[in-house]
């Protein structure tokens, strides 16, 4: 019984950072950032907080490799047509050793400035890469999307 409940304690694992913690408000404020060039498409901001081998997994659209076809995607199937606003209390944040951090959260896709007629909802995991002192996206999966229920 000691052995089944030192091993159980093992696999616990560490609570996620919170709004108080110096990665989780990095992470935080570099979402709000990506997500405001996206809902205004600001092109030149998405491309500058993407790494060039950006690789994009999506549950519908299956997998977009590289910069220049994501943000061509962007341009072509979002701008002027989604906005994306966060989940509020969904964001988590966790450290990556030697690597950088990965966000996981839940977030709403609705019509541009009517964020009441919910197109949709989603999960996602995002890594971010934390190098030369710049932090930047390597990869995204976006999945479980579902249509909101009126």
């Amino acid at each position: 019984m000691a052995t089944l409940m030192a091993a159980s304690g093992i696999a616990q694992s560490a609570p996620a950072p919170t709004a108080h913690d110096p990665l989780f408000a990095t992470v935080s404020a570099l979402d709000t950032k990506l997500f405001d060039a996206y809902n205004h498409c600001d092109i030149a901001t998405l491309g500058s907080m993407v790494e060039d081998g950006l690789e994009f997994y999506h549950d519908q659209t299956g997998l977009t490799v590289g910069k220049q076809p994501f943000l061509d995607a962007i341009k072509s199937n979002i701008c002027g047509k989604v906005q994306r606003t966060l989940v509020a209390g969904s964001l988590q944040v966790y450290p990556l050793k030697d690597y950088g951090a990965v966000e996981i959260g839940v977030h709403r896709f609705h019509h541009p400035g009517h964020p009441e007629d919910g197109m949709g909802e989603a999960k996602f995991v995002t890594l971010w890469h934390y190098k030369d002192g710049t932090w930047k996206i390597s990869r995204v999966i976006s999945f479980d999307h579902e249509s909101l229920k009126q």
